[in-house]
């Protein structure tokens, strides 16, 4: 085991830990001299920051959104594909592909679709709808990134409902067949409450995913307009390389960890309290 723990322990935790001595001191690259310790200021002086704040809450309005149309889309898709017809294994093929996808390359077909000579106000305009500005209006920016990354997470999502649907005991269905249940209530009572850890884990995932995204939101609207799509992480960027403050840029970090795991605990207690 010592390759891999000193691989770990030299690509992983030495970097972690030089990232959270980093959040304690004031350090700009730019300048003469190396870290200056200040202990807790930064931490204090970002959870002042409305700034800040403004952009957790961009964030968990992003990763919210993104979560209620992904988890049952994902959901709704396994269930079309958890069955035999001729073509299944294709279709299943196809939903997943947008996973496999890199999200640079995602992201930059998405700009060409939202772009105001691009596919959607193509398709308005042919309706006899005026243009909408998807990515440069404060009003749709968030919503139009939320479709895009809902879009992307729809075939991890299916695979592992689907995995799930397969693994659910084939007496309990005919059970409640037996007992006059219908499909709706056969999914209610029966199915659903079996996929709660598949639920769970896919939802814990894909907000830890969600919660740490920067690429699709530095390519398609750079944190704007009026900073209505600017993330944490988008702000880290900013903090670290436009104004090359790396100790409040390491500081946000670790603050952002902090909220990350907090939102996952409270998921995983929430969606297993039924379980228990």
């Amino acid at each position: 085991m010592l390759p891999a723990v000193v691989a770990l322990v030299l690509v992983t935790l030495v970097p972690i830990a030089y990232g959270f001595y980093l959040s304690l001191t004031s350090y700009n690259p730019v300048q003469r001299g190396g870290p200056q310790f200040h202990g807790l200021d930064g931490y204090i002086q970002i959870l002042g920051s409305g700034t800040f704040w403004n952009a957790v809450w961009v964030t968990v309005k992003y990763a919210v959104g993104t979560l209620l149309i992904a988890v049952p889309g994902a959901l709704g898709l396994a269930m079309l594909v958890n069955r035999t017809f001729a073509g299944v294994g294709f279709f299943r093929a196809i939903f997943y592909l947008p996973r496999v996808v890199p999200l640079v390359a995602v992201s930059m077909i998405w700009l060409w679709l939202y772009s105001h000579d691009g596919l959607f106000n193509y398709l308005l305009d042919i309706v006899g709808l005026p243009p909408v500005a998807f990515l440069t209006d404060q009003d749709t920016a968030l919503m139009s990134l939320i479709v895009m990354r809902a879009w992307k997470a729809l075939g991890g999502g299916m695979i592992i409902f689907l995995a799930g649907l397969q693994g659910i005991p084939q007496e309990l269905l005919e059970a409640a067949d037996v007992d006059g249940c219908g499909r709706f209530r056969k999914f209610q009572h029966v199915t659903l409450p079996l996929l709660v850890p598949i639920t769970t884990y896919v939802i814990v995932v894909d907000l830890i995913y969600l919660a740490q995204s920067f690429a699709e939101i530095y390519i398609l609207t750079q944190g704007g307009p009026l900073r209505s799509t600017t993330v944490v992480n988008m702000l880290v960027y900013n903090e670290a390389f436009e104004h090359y403050r790396l100790g409040h840029a390491s500081a946000m970090a670790f603050v952002l960890f902090a909220l990350i795991f907090a939102l996952a605990y409270v998921n995983i207690r929430v969606l297993t309290r039924g379980d228990r």
